[in-house]
């Protein structure tokens, strides 16, 4: 009984819903240019964006559906022309970006992560779910950054798939470290807040 009730409760959308749904999107515009806020987050002048990370936790806080609802709606107010994408781009030009595979991702991170706490809300499900998502997200980008430089955007001289990978390289400690930080505090908000109903290792939602 108890599992059919969060069911229904899942699929019923309510007011709180779509503020929790703009809570996420504003959070990604802010993490997209966090720098601009926070200047010391520049290291070594790379800088330290936390788009991936709220994204993560939209799934993680809010489950699947909503969460890539919240990724969704943060994307199309970047392409419908505010400037909420990294470096404060936004428009329709976006799309042949080599970097917008990145941000069409955070709509499949935030479901993925979702669905994996859904089936098992433990500790260790949350940072595996943003482990898996942060995969995810350097997966299907780099691989978008790559058709995009091979295809339709000019390549830089000698410009290959590896040298597309070793790009991502310097960001990827701090993302590892990012996706398990996620982890433990979505776990923990999750117990407060209680949005999403996830199976215990009883097997019933709560």
């Amino acid at each position: 009984m108890q599992a059919t009730a969060a069911t229904r409760t899942q699929t019923r959308w309510h007011p709180l819903d779509l503020v929790h749904c703009a809570l996420f999107a504003t959070l990604m515009m802010i993490g997209a240019n966090i720098t601009s806020f926070a200047p010391f987050l520049v290291v070594g002048g790379v800088p330290i964006t936390l788009q991936t990370f709220f994204a993560v936790l939209a799934g993680l806080i809010l489950g699947s559906r909503k969460g890539a609802i919240a990724c969704t709606v943060y994307m199309l107010i970047g392409l419908a022309g505010a400037p909420v994408f990294a470096r404060f781009s936004g428009g329709a030009s976006s799309l042949v970006s080599p970097t917008f595979g990145f941000i069409v991702s955070f709509i499949l991170i935030a479901y993925v992560a979702g669905r994996i706490v859904e089936r098992r809300g433990t500790l260790k499900s949350f940072v595996v779910a943003a482990l898996v998502a942060t995969a995810i997200n350097y997966l299907f980008g780099t691989n978008w950054m790559y058709a995009a430089y091979s295809l339709w955007f000019g390549a830089p001289e000698g410009f290959s798939y590896w040298m597309a990978w070793a790009w991502m390289m310097p960001p990827l400690p701090k993302d590892i470290l990012l996706a398990v930080l996620a982890g433990f505090f979505a776990f923990r908000m999750q117990k407060v807040l209680k949005i999403v109903p996830i199976k215990t290792n009883e097997g019933e939602a709560r």
